[in-house]
């Protein structure tokens, strides 16, 4: 019990780091580190795979690792007046990206001195890295901004759609880009020719999305089930219909989580439960049954043989997936 809301639960190689509402990292053991001066906002395991990287209140970067068995922080940038509430790193290209309002900032982790920021219209509510780590999406107010994550003066592919979109992702290949949307709805672009999609139906707001299976499919919080669209073929998921696994009527899932190149969905949901699913198998087996605060954070070891999970009253931990596939 970390008695704080849990805004992030990450695994750095075989262990997990717990980033807190009261602006601590913490170890399962009990180790903690106060990192920042108000709030933990919004976390990433950092491109080198030790530690992480966290955004915080407080308008500070802060990188937290394990040294010799204990933890140590390093400030990596601050911005006096500001939130960092929306942050990506990549491993293939070393880069760390923020949002702090309507500026998104890029970060070399190998590099101390690089420093590129690119600015939008209206406030950056979500970033992510494509697979290679080179190009970075924006989600903003009407749409996506699509950037070169080192390349200082450009113009970047505006993707259009009405609404406020709050989160994204690329596809693993590079050839989609999907948000969440304010709206209860995805909206999601094919990068060849911009062509949109509208992928709705959902009953609530959708908190987290990821790919998994090698691309092939993306699944989503925001319903009474876990929510997964076909990305196989040039079309990915246009005129096709998604599929709901495990469906719940008494809660709906809160939390999604997925390592990118195996077939194990972990679902957090609202009333505190867990679940795992193998989606070669389509067995799905309860990993903690007992009902509480809601899912705040959860993550999939990139092994797929554990999770990380934290609740919003400050519960967390770490739990063992079975072998699901024959």
């Amino acid at each position: 019990m970390f008695d704080a809301y849990i805004t992030a639960a990450l695994f750095c190689g075989p262990h997990a780091l717990f980033a807190l509402g009261d602006g601590t990292v913490r170890r399962e053991d009990g180790q903690s580190l106060q990192v920042h001066e108000g709030a933990a906002l919004c976390a990433a395991v950092h491109p080198s795979g030790n530690g992480i990287v966290t955004g915080g209140d407080d308008g500070k970067l802060v990188w937290t690792q394990v040294t010799d068995g204990r933890l140590c922080a390093t400030s990596l940038f601050e911005i006096k007046g500001r939130w960092i509430d929306s942050l990506a790193t990549s491993p293939a290209s070393g880069l760390i990206a923020f949002a702090a309002g309507k500026d998104l900032h890029v970060l070399d982790s190998q590099d101390p001195s690089f420093h590129r920021r690119f600015g939008h219209e209206r406030s950056v509510a979500g970033v992510a890295f494509d697979a290679k780590g080179r190009r970075l999406a924006c989600a903003t107010y009407n749409g996506a901004a699509l950037w070169y994550a080192k390349i200082a003066e450009q113009k970047p592919q505006i993707l259009k759609w009405a609404g406020s979109h709050v989160g994204i992702v690329f596809s693993p290949e590079g050839k989609f880009v999907v948000t969440a949307m304010q709206e209860n709805q995805l909206h999601g672009w094919r990068l060849a020719d911009a062509k949109d999609m509208r992928m709705g139906g959902y009953p609530a707001k959708i908190k987290s999305l990821a790919f998994l299976g090698k691309g092939m499919v993306l699944a989503t919080s925001g319903a009474n089930g876990a929510i997964v669209w076909p990305f196989v073929g040039s079309g990915g998921p246009m005129g096709k219909e998604a599929a709901e696994i495990a469906y719940d009527e008494t809660s709906l899932v809160a939390r999604i989580a997925a390592a990118p190149d195996q077939s194990v969905l972990a679902a957090g949901l609202e009333d505190g439960r867990i679940w795992v699913c193998d989606l070669r198998s389509q067995k799905t087996v309860t990993l903690k049954a007992e009902k509480g605060a809601a899912i705040t954070a959860l993550d999939v070891s990139p092994r797929a043989d554990a999770i990380a999970w934290g609740d919003e009253d400050g519960q967390a931990g770490t739990l063992a997936v079975p072998h699901l596939y024959p």
